[in-house]
């Protein structure tokens, strides 16, 4: 058994969660609140540190294994290479920010909302940093029952048949994986005699033309999450009835899941195959591009308008993975991470003026700078990040994924920038009927940005631009093991 410090930053939240579930009947809401943030910010104190010891390029590190069940070759196995060790600084960094997001006016059992959020904090760390395929499919599904509370609870008029579809879909595609990393440890066990999930054993797996629907088998599950086309219909639903703290992460850290998964299972287990098929998947996923950004264009409703946008730059990430080109693999990735901090920080823009506000619809806002001028300043930084303009995270993401492409075919670059051109038009647009003009009827006297308001916007700022203007370390801590997996299939990169 070799457990440490991984695994305490991992089950710290649920730890807390199942603390403040035991006290909860003796402490106040408030009290509850305060639990959870420090228990947060303390998963981030620990998973900040993680960098310091961590070497580029190395592989996996600060392995942590123990025997589970060995009769099935199923262990407890984490560790991090640079891909997850993103992943996990993303989650860590955004749950804290969610909290705070909830902080506010009073809303109905606030302490269930706090347990759900750390609950769901432990099973995204575990997706992100499983060497074990079960023990990974067993944190993926897990992420689905704080979330399913969370939208069904704590989400609007609409929860419900929102808290479905979300279940439905997501389960559809964990069936589809469950059948095939069992099917992988079986073709392994067949040509190896050994049974086990182990990942870094299982890379080595060949089976000829069963590898394939293995592959499309997991493509279809990570699909869904991210969601591409044509799964993607219940995540608008979604992320319109889910409450503020809800949308943050469903957009920051879940939707990640499905990306990282497809770069490390699709393209990590199987990367002869993700070569084979890089052109059909990088069109589906410009595809994504152009469909989101269209759709954004016709929506009324702020939230929905979010949520498509969300389609149209996860389009971007399934694009670049696709490219499997150096260039186009690591803009994916660092696209999941910008999309993470600029759309989180779009969902809780929303939130705030919903607040205060009680509605939706964009025909009733108007003219907030004037009586916002802070709060309009930070959106506008978020905004320029989210149509990728020179400086933000979302212009050196897209660059890369438009380079990969360009290197691919200089073709499926050409289609894919028309979907920059109209993120450009789609945000301006909302920046300018939010913000600019006459101050509606209504919106005189709108209460100004509270002290956590401003802590979380401008943090969510100031990670966009510093990624934007410093992306260099951020692509070493990626670059070696894209180049490893790439080289796994003998890519050209």
């Amino acid at each position: 058994m070799n457990l440490g410090f991984l695994t305490m930053i991992v089950f710290l939240p649920a730890l807390a969660a199942a603390v403040i579930t035991i006290l909860s009947g003796r402490i106040s809401a408030q009290t509850v609140k305060v639990m959870g943030l420090g228990a947060s910010v303390l998963a981030l104190m620990l998973a900040a540190t993680l960098p310091s010891g961590f070497i580029p390029g190395a592989g996996f590190q600060f392995v942590e294994s123990a025997d589970w069940i060995p009769t099935l070759g199923i262990s407890y196995k984490v560790g991090v290479d640079g891909i997850s060790l993103l992943m996990v600084l993303l989650t860590t960094f955004l749950v804290p920010l969610a909290l705070l997001t909830a902080w506010g006016g009073p809303t109905k059992n606030e302490k269930g909302l706090t347990i759900s959020m750390l609950f769901l904090e432990t099973a995204m760390l575990g997706v992100f940093v499983s060497l074990d395929l079960f023990l990974f499919y067993m944190f993926w599904e897990a992420s689905l029952i704080p979330m399913f509370f969370i939208i069904g609870v704590w989400g609007g008029a609409r929860r419900i048949h929102a808290t479905l579809k979300f279940f439905l879909f997501t389960m559809a595609g964990s069936v589809l994986m469950l059948v095939a990393l069992i099917s992988l440890a079986l073709l392994n066990r067949q040509n190896t005699g050994v049974l086990t999930f182990d990942y870094t054993l299982l890379q080595a797996t060949r089976g000829g033309f069963a590898v394939k629907w293995l592959f499309w088998a997991f493509f279809a599950a990570f699909a869904v999450k991210i969601p591409t086309l044509p799964f993607h219909t219940w995540l608008p639903d979604a992320h319109t009835e889910a409450p503020t703290a809800g949308s943050v992460i469903l957009a920051g850290v879940l939707l990640k899941m499905g990306g990282y998964g497809m770069i490390r299972f699709c393209a990590g287990l199987f990367p002869s195959v993700a070569l084979e098929y890089r052109l059909a998947l990088a069109l589906l996923g410009i595809a994504g591009i152009i469909y989101g950004a269209l759709m954004v264009l016709v929506q009324k409703d702020l939230k929905r308008l979010v949520a498509y946008t969300s389609v149209s730059h996860m389009g971007f990430v399934v694009a670049g993975l696709a490219s499997f080109t150096v260039a186009g693999m690591g803009g994916g990735v660092l696209q999941m991470v910008s999309h993470g901090l600029a759309t989180g920080a779009l969902f809780a823009v929303v939130g705030m003026l919903y607040e205060r506000v009680h509605t939706r619809e964009l025909s009733a806002y108007g003219g907030i700078s004037r009586v916002m001028p802070q709060f309009s300043w930070l959106f506008l930084v978020v905004t320029l990040a989210s149509m990728g303009f020179p400086g933000t995270s979302g212009f050196i993401s897209e660059f890369m994924v438009l380079l990969g492409l360009w290197k691919l075919q200089p073709l499926l670059a050409a289609l894919a920038v028309p979907g920059v051109v109209l993120a450009a038009v789609y945000m301006l647009m909302m920046f300018r009927t939010l913000m600019q003009g006459p101050v509606k009827k209504g919106l005189e006297h709108l209460a100004p940005l509270e002290g956590r308001e401003v802590f979380v916007l401008a943090v969510l700022a100031a990670g966009v631009i510093i990624i934007g203007v410093w992306p260099g370390p951020w692509i070493e801590l990626i670059q070696g093991d894209i180049l490893r997996i790439i080289g796994g299939a003998g890519g050209p990169g």
